[in-house]
């Protein structure tokens, strides 16, 4: 495999997904040693090259000899595309390139709440993507539609439950972000937004933890009590997850016994349906 050599990515040290990909380049040999640098390390000489702020929304791939620099998905393909130049070319086909693009920033303005990471106030220079209601609504909107079509599937499976619809489902996940903005009306639009992304990544989550029972489920018999068990340790999981995530957030803990009682109100209701 080619090594493309004396160039950086500069990544954010908070975000998971980032770290992986960007050690994945470097043990792959499709960067060298030096082939990944903190956001949050920039030195005086970088700055003046490099746009800071394009830099901590698209993860910016520095030539270190020529001091350019290339951002977002142009430089993932040329990372890519100098091991597997056939890769980089069919990224560079208009549509796949336009989409990329789009699914790019959808993950990179996402990803503080897709993983978040507590804020080092000591820290000056922090790879945090500008806020974008136009890509968080978009997640919202994303992650809800997931939850209700695994919760719609997954329901049919609990027998004390009854027949649960999409519409119901939708109108659980609708009622619970309204019902939980309703505690924080007074913190800015941005912090309620930001908190109604973690909430809905949490219920996320839960559904994807819920899937190898469906996927299980079509092949095997599954006894209800397991499926039970499996649910709530999954509604456990989720709960001890919302908790952490007021804490990074800095939000009142009380959102984590809101969160709680909205689901035993919805619980109830449901069941007197039946």
């Amino acid at each position: 495999m080619r090594i493309l050599e004396n160039q950086t990515l500069l990544y954010d040290e908070d975000c998971p997904l980032c770290r992986i990909y960007t050690s994945g380049f470097i043990n792959a040999g499709m960067l060298d040693e030096n082939g990944k640098k903190p956001y949050c390390q920039l030195s005086d000489e970088e700055h003046n090259f490099i746009d800071v702020k394009r830099a901590s929304n698209e993860i910016a791939l520095v030539d270190n000899e020529n001091k350019t620099v290339i951002y977002g998905i142009e430089s993932l393909l040329k990372v890519i595309g100098f091991s597997f130049p056939w890769m980089e070319k069919i990224g560079n086909i208009k549509p796949i390139k336009l989409f990329l693009k789009k699914l790019y920033s959808f993950i990179s303005y996402n990803r503080k709440v897709i993983i978040p990471s507590k804020i080092n106030k000591e820290i000056k220079l922090q790879c945090v993507p500008d806020f974008s209601y136009k890509y968080r609504f978009l997640y919202i909107l994303f992650a809800s539609t997931i939850t209700t079509l695994v919760l719609s599937k997954f329901s049919t499976l609990i027998g004390i439950l009854p027949k649960s619809t999409i519409f119901r489902e939708l109108i659980l996940a609708l009622g619970q972000m309204v019902f939980q903005s309703l505690f924080i009306l007074k913190l800015d639009k941005k912090v309620i937004t930001n908190y109604i992304g973690n909430l809905m990544t949490v219920s996320l989550m839960g559904s994807l933890l819920l899937i190898p029972i469906l996927i299980l489920n079509v092949f095997f018999n599954i006894p209800e009590l397991f499926i039970l068990g499996w649910f709530g340790i999954t509604v456990l999981l989720m709960l001890i997850e919302h908790s952490r995530r007021i804490k990074l957030l800095e939000l009142p803990f009380y959102l984590t016994i809101t969160w709680v009682i909205y689901r035993i109100i919805a619980l109830l209701i449901i069941l007197k349906l039946n």
